[in-house]
């Protein structure tokens, strides 16, 4: 099918910040709304009878965790589901392709063992069980260890930035497909001017989970970035208009969060990185938003993902 993408919300900093005084109420409105979303993406998927759920999204979109709320939603309303990472597919670091610079390309499809996702998901839209593995990021290699899974009459979502790619599902029926694309669907803009898009927001969210929870300095998130969009342009957003379903995870208050954590993050820079210029450039944009302190993002919250475990001082907690 052929998907018509609705132009994305564009809203001023300065109403933006009215909102923001309210603190908590704003963070209900925009809870409430994403929880809607939810919803109605599971209530589609339901509609479609689709037993294979292919779920994408560009890096920092939260489809990850979305993935597993819309399967939370899809059991709660009668259809169990199960959510599959493909990043248990990688293939291990000695089989991955290579940059021109003989770097390794982590973006490629063919860090994922394909054959052995087609036969997974071939056998799920058959038998719905199958023998997923499991890969041990530690030692970026394969674990001797499987996961055997049955979907007992209900879904799996498929989650991974590589989920649309049609390779993927090239055996399974047409009909058992259902494609998923998560993004951010909101912008922001001073004076009609726009100011902070999608990509500044999902840099902020990458840089922030990684110092967090995977022990990377904003220097090397910073220097992985440009790779991680040269990676989405070539293998994600080509099939971005096969979706079926666009889901919004974008949180307006959002902004109040980065804007309340970045400049302890930035102090954590070298003044002499090469990244500094890069990250004050980003850091700048979110000057005339009014902070918001990050406990105030509920429990379980999508946003959780990337801010739950980042400190005032920009310190793990």
């Amino acid at each position: 099918m052929i998907t018509i993408w609705v132009p994305k919300r564009l809203v001023e900093i300065d109403l933006l910040n009215v909102a923001a005084r309210s603190g908590p109420q704003l963070v209900q409105v925009c809870e409430d709304s994403y929880a809607r979303r939810l919803q109605y993406a599971a209530q589609k998927v339901r509609q479609s009878g689709a037993k294979i759920i292919m779920l994408t999204g560009p890096s920092a979109s939260g489809k990850t965790t979305t993935a597993h709320k819309l399967a939370a939603a899809l059991t709660e309303m009668g259809t169990p589901a199960q959510v599959i990472s493909l990043d248990n597919f990688f293939r291990g670091s000695q089989y991955y392709p290579r940059m021109p610079d003989g770097t390794l390309d982590y973006e490629h499809p063919d860090t994922l063992d394909m054959p052995l996702i087609r036969q997974c998901l071939q056998e799920l839209s058959q038998t719905d069980k199958t023998v997923l593995p499991i890969y041990d990021f530690v030692r970026e290699e394969r674990s001797e260890e499987t996961e055997a899974i049955d979907l007992a009459g209900g879904v799996c979502i498929v989650e991974g930035i590589h989920a649309l790619n049609p390779m993927l599902t090239s055996l399974v029926p047409s009909g058992h497909v259902y494609r998923i694309y998560a993004g951010l669907r909101e912008e922001y803009c001073q004076e009609g001017r726009r100011l902070i898009n999608t990509q500044n927001i999902r840099l902020c969210r990458r840089v922030l989970r990684d110092a967090a929870a995977r022990g990377r300095s904003p220097e090397q998130t910073l220097a992985m970035w440009d790779r991680v969009l040269d990676g989405e342009t070539r293998y994600i957003k080509g099939f971005k208009n096969t979706a079926d379903f666009l889901l919004d995870t974008a949180f307006s208050y959002e902004l109040g969060i980065i804007a309340g954590l970045l400049p302890e993050v930035g102090r954590r820079m070298s003044p002499d990185s090469r990244y500094t210029e890069m990250w004050d450039e980003a850091a700048r944009r979110f000057e005339h938003v009014q902070p918001l302190d990050r406990q105030l993002i509920p429990p379980g919250a999508m946003l959780r993902e990337f801010y739950a475990g980042v400190g005032g001082d920009g310190s793990k907690v």
